[in-house]
């Protein structure tokens, strides 16, 4: 986004209603980056508090126009956090599973972690999300058991087993909702 446009025109005089193409931006914008990645919940919530705050009056709209472009500031960051981390986004939204909330991980576990997200995404797409996986039970069970061992194995001892638990249960439900198979997912269809 260009910011400076932003204001500029918003200086300019169409005050309302640059603020409300901007919410449109970013609800558009919010709404994707949620879909690909649940751990982005949070922004959501902070729009529609920003979004609620000046509906009941008690933010002007310059105010309000300020707070949605420092969202969309923050958004432009978050967008490009999979490459400060050496990841995919689809890679990226495992590894947010694996590590939000929680453990705390150290260095040497946080690259393990992503190499685990890396390894069992590939895995997974290579061997198990086959045409039609969650149409049968035998498919959608190879690919919870891939899940469960893969992360058994080498998970961080810091993943005690209730935690290992959820974070199986989380995986599973993520690429269950984002791949159909044959390729197919939420991040090749936009």
């Amino acid at each position: 986004m260009d910011f400076e446009a932003l204001k500029q025109r918003f200086a300019e005089g169409r005050k309302h209603t640059e603020a409300e193409k901007l919410r449109g931006t970013l609800n558009a914008l919010l709404q994707r980056m949620v879909r690909r990645n649940r751990s982005r919940i949070d922004y959501q919530a902070a729009f529609q508090r920003l979004i609620d705050a000046y509906n009941a009056g008690s933010a002007n709209v310059e105010t309000f126009f300020q707070e949605l472009i420092a969202l969309a500031q923050q958004l432009n960051v978050e967008e490009q956090r999979h490459v400060r981390e050496n990841l995919s986004e689809e890679e990226l939204a495992i590894f947010d599973i694996l590590t939000r909330p929680g453990p705390k991980l150290r260095a040497a576990e946080r690259k393990a972690v992503k190499q685990i997200a890396h390894d069992l995404l590939e895995t997974l797409k290579r061997e198990k999300l086959v045409l039609d996986w969650r149409k049968q039970q035998r498919y959608r069970a190879a690919v919870r058991l891939m899940i469960q061992d893969t992360l058994d194995e080498r998970l961080p001892e810091r993943y005690d087993p209730e935690l290992y638990r959820q974070k199986c249960d989380d995986v599973y439900a993520h690429i269950y909702d984002s791949y159909g198979g044959a390729g197919q997912s939420i991040y090749t269809t936009g």
